[in-house]
Order: C-alpha cells, then sequence, then structure tokens
C-alpha cells in the first residue's frame, strides 16, 4: 500500500469533526512549498538585480537563439 494510501485510509477512519484540523494542518504543508517557490524565485531577482556583469541586459532574438542552439 503506498504512503498516499495509507493517509487516505487514516482520514477515512477520523470523524467528520476531526478533519477540519487535518485540512489545516494540510494546508500548512502547501503553503510552505508556496512560501519555498516565492522565496526562490525573489532570490532570482535579487541575483540579477545586484549581478554586475556588464552584459546583464545584452539580449537576443529568438533567431539568434535557435541558431545558437542548433535548431
Amino acid at each position: 500500500m503506498s504512503t498516499k494510501e495509507q493517509a487516505i485510509e487514516l482520514i477515512n477512519a477520523i470523524p467528520e469533526y476531526k478533519l477540519k484540523y487535518i485540512v489545516s494542518f494540510l494546508r500548512g504543508f502547501q503553503m510552505d512549498d508556496e512560501i519555498e517557490d516565492m522565496m526562490f524565485c525573489q532570490r532570482l531577482v535579487d541575483e540579477y538585480e545586484n549581478d554586475e556583469s556588464p552584459d546583464k541586459d545584452e539580449t537576443v532574438t529568438l533567431e539568434q537563439l535557435k541558431e545558437e542552439l542548433g535548431l
């Protein structure tokens, strides 16, 4: 039996009035993932904004990129 199946089996055995606590607990895990994703994206933005490379704002066209990648 998979971990997910075990979790579902346990949840099915919990009385309805206690499920709100389980839902809150699970939402906490979901929010942790969303917060981690936002923090990762913010780190990428910060790294880009603080990058002092002279060519950081250099752009290429889609055609140039395709050519460079050999597509």
